[in-house]
C-alpha cells in the first residue's frame, strides 16, 4: 500500500509540513505496523516526524493503530502500568525499586519495556539479577502478582509490530513516535489501568496533560529521570496525576524548589548489579528509600485505591 502520500504532508519542513487527522495518523501507523512500507519509505516518515513533532491527534491516532494491535490482557482490578524504555546512564535507574515498592503493598503492577539496550541500564536486566525473569504469557503475570511482585514484559510480547519499529533506531540513530507511542500503551481491556508517563521537555508534559483529559485516561505525569517514569531521587518533581481526565491534586505534587539540602543515599555506580544489590537493601529496610519515590509511591497508591473504590450511580437517590 504504501504511506507515500502521507510523507507528503509531514516531510515538507518546519514551515510547510501538514499535520495528520486522527483518523490519517491511525491509519498511517497501522500500514507502518503491518509491514506495508519500504524500509526507505519507514525512513523517511520517522525522520520526518521527528522533525516536525507529533500534535495531539497524530499522537491518539497512533495509539489506536498500536492498540489495535497489541496483545490484551486482563485483570478484575485495576493496574498501574510503568513504561521502561529509557534506562539510566549516569543515575541508578530505580524504575524497579518502584515496582517492587508499589508490588510489596498489594498494587498490581505490570512492567513493559525493552530487554537490553547497549547504551544504558535498562529495567530488565536490574529485575534479571533481581531473580525476576520476564513474564512470557498472562499467567507467568498472574503469578508475579499473587507472589506480590511487579510483572516486567517486553515490548516484543506485547507487540512485535511496535517492537520492529522501535528497532528502526539503531538504522537511523533517533528515536521514533514508535518510542512515544510505547509509553502512552495499555495492553489491559475491561480493567482500569493508571498509566505512568515521562517527558523531558515542558511542552511535550502538556501535550500529554491534553491527551490525559482528552481521552479521559487515568494517568501519572512527571518530568522523568533520565526518561524514565520514576521521580528523581535527589529532588521531588512536579507530578499531576488525571483521573479519568481530571486533574486530581491530591494525588500530585509540586516540584521542589531551592538548593536541595540532603542527598539521599545512592549506590556509587549504576550498573544492573550493584542497583539490584541497592534495591534489595532499600526494600529490606537497611537502607532509607529516597524521599521522592517513597511519595512518589504514596501518591500512586492513593490513585490506585480511588480506582478501585465503586463509582456513584447517576440518578439514584438514598
Amino acid at each position: 500500500m504504501g504511506i507515500t502520500a502521507f510523507i507528503k504532508e509531514i516531510g515538507r519542513g518546519a514551515a510547510g509540513a501538514r499535520s495528520l487527522t486522527r483518523e490519517q495518523a491511525s491509519e498511517v501507523m497501522g500500514i507502518v505496523l503491518d509491514g506495508g512500507a519500504s524500509d526507505i519509505e519507514l525512513g523517511a516518515f520517522v525522520l520526518a516526524m521527528r522533525m516536525k513533532g507529533e500534535t495531539l491527534d497524530e499522537l491518539t491516532g497512533f495509539l489506536d493503530a498500536a492498540h489495535a494491535r497489541c496483545l490484551r490482557l486482563g485483570s478484575d482490578r485495576p493496574v498501574i502500568v510503568i513504561p521502561s524504555y529509557n534506562g539510566s546512564r549516569r543515575l541508578p535507574n530505580l524504575t524497579p525499586l518502584l515496582a517492587m515498592s508499589l508490588a510489596q503493598e498489594g498494587a498490581r503492577v505490570l512492567v513493559h519495556g525493552q530487554p537490553q539496550d547497549p547504551t544504558r541500564v535498562t529495567s530488565a536486566a536490574i529485575f534479571h539479577d533481581l531473580g525476576l525473569p520476564p513474564a512470557l504469557c498472562e499467567e507467568d503475570i498472574r503469578c508475579a502478582w499473587a507472589r506480590r511482585e511487579p510483572a516486567f514484559v517486553t515490548t516484543r510480547l506485547l507487540s512485535p509490530a511496535l517492537q520492529r519499529l522501535l528497532d528502526v533506531r539503531w538504522s537511523v540513530g533517533v528515536r521514533n513516535s514508535g518510542h512515544t507511542v510505547a509509553k502512552m500503551l495499555s495492553p489491559f481491556e475491561g480493567a482500569r489501568t493508571l498509566r505512568l508517563a515521562s517527558f523531558t521537555h515542558p511542552e511535550f508534559g502538556a501535550l500529554l496533560g491534553s491527551w490525559a483529559q482528552q481521552s479521559q485516561v487515568d494517568a501519572m505525569l512527571l518530568r522523568g529521570t533520565e526518561g524514565e517514569a520514576v521521580a528523581d531521587p535527589r529532588r521531588q518533581p512536579r507530578i499531576d496525576t488525571w483521573i479519568a481526565g481530571e486533574l486530581h491534586p491530591e494525588w500530585s505534587a509540586p516540584s521542589q524548589d531551592g538548593v536541595v539540602a540532603e542527598l539521599p543515599l545512592l549506590p556509587r555506580e549504576n550498573d544492573a548489579a550493584t542497583t539490584a544489590l541497592y534495591i534489595q537493601a532499600v526494600l529490606s529496610g537497611e537502607k532509607p528509600a529516597p524521599a521522592p519515590l517513597t511519595r512518589q509511591v504514596q501518591l500512586l497508591l492513593g490513585a490506585l485505591a480511588s480506582l478501585d473504590a465503586p463509582r456513584p450511580v447517576l440518578g439514584l437517590t438514598a
